[in-house]
């Protein structure tokens, strides 16, 4: 209880702290011994003898499954030349195989049924040709109209116009009558339709190979066009029973060695094999072939200008052979 001489005038308490605050009591004191609240170790003096080893934060599962797959394959990498253990040096490489094998696995190939509801292309040959066009095998686009190079993003009529192979510009609605008009033919090395070339198999291209010799030593054009450098790999795998070396391939007249439709036994054809309006003669020596390049939109190795370079050696001996033709049909008719 407060007395009398403990209180002020107006009845109050005195103020405990005597006119000021005692701020020595507040003071931090490493010596003193700690009987509050932990403090941070940082601030200690004396270190602690057992250091607490810090464990590494999970991999979230948050991340999508990409970067998951990433991460994984940047870990089996990291563990090359690392000093691990057996187990985990076996579990990453198991892990690495079998990443390997699925990506083998998987493919852009389509089997035939994939596109069994769209038409075949019928070909376009006639006796007397001068260049039998190969493509590789109709498009979605050219098996539903039912004609040659019909998608719009498709070089094949322009070049053969700039190329001087066509006097103007052809429509892909025209190509039925190629054979007439400008003694041009069309076919493929394979027959059914897909997307594109990444669904055909080298089986099919292989098997495609062997027909396309059937049918130009049936016809005998002058010269066969190949365009796309995936047909001429395939014809040559079947012709020299491997791949084709890069020094070995250039685009342009191939060596006379190669020309297409000869027989290798020196056999004949069948009188019911033979077509009408064809030489038959015994001094032929086979179509030449010119290697093209792809016509298809999705090729985009080679420039405009390139392709357009290329194209024009083909064109160049079209020109040639339509005026010597046009020349011997006069003296014919005047003789």
């Amino acid at each position: 209880m407060t007395t009398a001489s403990e209180t002020t005038e107006d009845g109050r308490p005195p103020p405990s702290f005597q006119g000021r605050l005692k701020l020595d009591s507040f003071r931090f004191n490493a010596d003193a011994t700690v009987t509050g609240p932990r403090r941070s170790p940082r601030i200690s003096r004396t270190p602690s003898l057992t250091a607490v080893p810090s464990t590494p934060s999970p991999v979230s599962t948050s991340r999508s499954p990409a970067k998951r797959r990433a991460l994984t394959v940047a870990d089996g990498a990291s563990d090359e030349g690392d000093v691990s253990s057996p187990s985990s040096s076996s579990t990453s490489k198991k892990s690495t195989t079998l990443r390997t094998k699925r990506a083998r696995q998987s493919s852009s190939y389509a089997p035939p049924s994939t596109y069994a509801h769209l038409p075949l292309l019928p070909d376009a040959i006639a006796p007397n040709l001068l260049v039998l066009f190969i493509g590789l095998n109709p498009g979605i686009q050219t098996a539903r109209t039912g004609h040659a190079y019909a998608h719009p993003t498709n070089l094949f009529w322009r070049l053969l116009h700039s190329s001087g192979v066509t006097p103007r510009l052809v429509s892909p609605t025209e190509d039925r009558q190629m054979p007439a008009m400008y003694s041009l033919g069309l076919t493929n090395i394979v027959a059914r339709p897909s997307r594109n070339g990444a669904e055909l198999s080298k089986a099919e291209m292989d098997e495609g190979a062997a027909i396309l010799e059937g049918k130009v030593r049936r016809w005998r054009p002058e010269a066969v066009c190949v365009v796309g450098k995936s047909i001429w790999e395939s014809l040559w795998r079947v012709r020299h029973g491997r791949a084709i070396k890069a020094s070995e391939f250039h685009y342009g007249w191939q060596d006379e060695g190669e020309n297409m439709g000869i027989s290798k036994d020196g056999g004949v054809l069948r009188e019911d094999e033979r077509v009408e309006g064809v030489d038959y003669s015994a001094d032929w020596k086979g179509a030449r072939i010119f290697v093209a390049t792809s016509t298809s939109g999705l090729a985009a190795t080679l420039k405009p200008k390139e392709k357009e370079d290329i194209w024009r050696g083909l064109g160049a001996w079209v020109e040639r052979r339509r005026a010597e033709r046009a020349q011997t049909a006069l003296l014919t008719a005047d003789g």
